[in-house]
């Protein structure tokens, strides 16, 4: 990490989300906040859903988000590296947006180092207590036979399916399904497990997925931040090489 760069981290932006107010806005919102941060940044994490859905058929892909995606590879030419890791919204990505943008895509969530700290960094929906439910939906999207099965049937069918499951989902609260910041919260109690049994190894845990902003310190060593989302907190996290800052944009 060179002197004087930062990396960021961002998460649930839900672009293309017919529940938005104005999915056109949240787009060129976004694209200005990587506008905004690419004098500085030397890598950027995007830590999931950071599209509402995305399926890449074999020799199609669906349309939309042309300003996002340009403003990602106008990044990755320059020289920042663009992590993806893929979300509960965005798990369908294969091989076109990486070669076509330049990012690199997580499938699971990983521990890397960053300027001599430790992060462990996910989208959070695969830590802490999950339902059998969730769990079982979620093998079911990530089964590469389940896959190729739901990419035999028309776009025109599928792409409205997913639409109405999300907007569904978010209609009955499913956006904001109402964590807190606190020990009882799943991602927290991952976090001070982890720690615990592995002798305060992290540094920083930081996650997606929730839908609220929030910072604290473990009791186990390190800190938990989650980032928030694009839908209405409009959050990111910004490490300059010794200091993480939860930060909310205005542009």
């Amino acid at each position: 990490m060179d002197k004087g760069k930062k990396v960021y981290f961002i998460s649930d932006m839900h672009l293309g989300a017919s529940t938005l107010e104005s999915p056109r806005e949240t787009e060129k919102r976004v694209v200005r906040w990587l506008d905004s941060v690419k004098g500085t940044a030397s890598a950027i994490y995007m830590l999931g859903d950071v599209l509402d859905y995305w399926y890449e058929y074999k020799s199609v892909v669906p349309r939309g988000h042309v300003r996002f995606f340009g403003k990602i590879a106008e990044l990755t030419d320059s020289g920042v590296e663009v992590h993806w890791l893929i979300g509960n919204h965005d798990i369908w990505i294969f091989d076109y947006l990486p070669s076509e943008t330049g990012i690199i895509v997580h499938r699971e969530s990983f521990v890397t180092e960053i300027a001599g700290k430790r992060f462990y960094l996910g989208h959070g929906d695969g830590e802490g207590e999950i339902s059998f439910g969730f769990r079982l939906i979620r093998w079911i999207f990530r089964n590469r036979i389940c896959q190729l099965l739901y990419a035999s049937v028309h776009p025109r069918w599928t792409v409205s399916f997913a639409d109405g499951c999300s907007s569904g989902s978010r209609r009955s609260g499913g956006a904001t399904p109402g964590f807190k910041p606190d020990a009882e919260n799943p991602l927290v109690a991952f976090a001070e497990k982890y720690n615990r049994e592995k002798s305060g190894a992290i540094d920083y845990f930081i996650f997606g997925h929730q839908h609220i902003a929030f910072q604290r310190p473990l009791s186990s060593g390190g800190s938990i931040t989650l980032t928030g989302d694009w839908i209405s907190l409009f959050t990111y996290a910004e490490f300059d090489g010794s200091v993480l800052v939860l930060k909310r944009f205005d542009g």
